[in-house]
């Protein structure tokens, strides 16, 4: 049983997978940190965010993060939340992206992370504990992923631009105000944005929204006050950006 321990103490277990659980309390922050392994960060209770310097990430309840080794990543928790987390030997996964993911996490899933974590840290691979190992690295390569990452872009003027609008995010940002804050002509801030982001300004604006929005959300703020604090002209019109986005409103979703 591995609970509650420094995941560093065990990047040197001879094992491909290794799984750790954790409880934090609402607030808490892990400083920036990095594996030497990769890492699937996962919460079956309580939502958490994690930052990069490449982007964020909400990872609600039911949902995971992918995060390949060696990418340093700041954890803060948006209430009470337990962590049931797999440290993976990079070699052990071949077929996952060289990315941080936010990933669905399926009711098998979810099953074999809570055995994982009570099993003996060196098992036996011919065992029990050793097929659940190995049926949870079949069952990663499956997981849906989810949308719910922020691109940030490298271009310093642009990347505080950006910061300084996850401050403060609403929907009614303008591409026009951005271009009269950077100095810049419409057609070359469009071109520099998606080509630093991946993503239009108008999609990645609702993407931040909806990443704002998600904390609240699932910390049990009401659908009216986070429309109108993020500037939809109605809790209808967030709703719908809301099921467009995730497929279920946001009432089903935190169900």
């Amino acid at each position: 049983m591995v609970r509650n321990v420094p995941p560093a103490d065990y990047e040197g277990t001879p094992r491909p997978v290794v799984a750790i659980g954790n409880d934090f309390e609402r607030g808490h922050v892990v400083a920036p940190h990095r594996h030497r392994r990769c890492q699937l960060l996962y919460s079956p209770a309580g939502a958490l965010t994690v930052a990069t310097e490449h982007g964020a990430w909400v990872v609600p309840p039911d949902h995971c993060l992918w995060l390949p080794a060696g990418v340093e990543h700041e954890v803060t928790a948006l209430g009470p939340w337990r962590t049931r987390s797999l440290f993976l030997e990079p070699a052990a996964t071949p077929g996952m992206p060289p990315r941080c993911q936010v990933l669905g996490v399926s009711a098998l899933m979810r099953s074999l992370l809570a055995e994982a974590v009570d099993l003996p840290v060196e098992y036996a691979l011919d065992s029990r504990a050793g097929l659940i190992m190995a049926l949870l690295l079949q069952e990663l390569a499956r997981l849906p992923e989810q949308p719910l990452s922020l691109p940030l872009p490298t271009q310093p003027g642009l990347a505080q631009r950006c910061r300084w609008f996850l401050a403060r995010p609403t929907a009614h940002e303008t591409i026009d105000a951005w271009c009269a804050a950077l100095a810049m002509s419409r057609r070359a801030f469009t071109r520099q944005f998606r080509r630093e982001t991946g993503m239009s300004f108008s999609a990645w604006r609702q993407q931040a929204c909806l990443l704002a929005a998600l904390p609240r959300l699932a910390a049990g703020e009401s659908v009216t006050a986070v429309a109108v604090d993020l500037g939809y002209d109605s809790p209808a019109a967030f709703t719908t950006m809301f099921k467009r986005a995730l497929g279920a409103p946001p009432s089903r979703y935190f169900a």
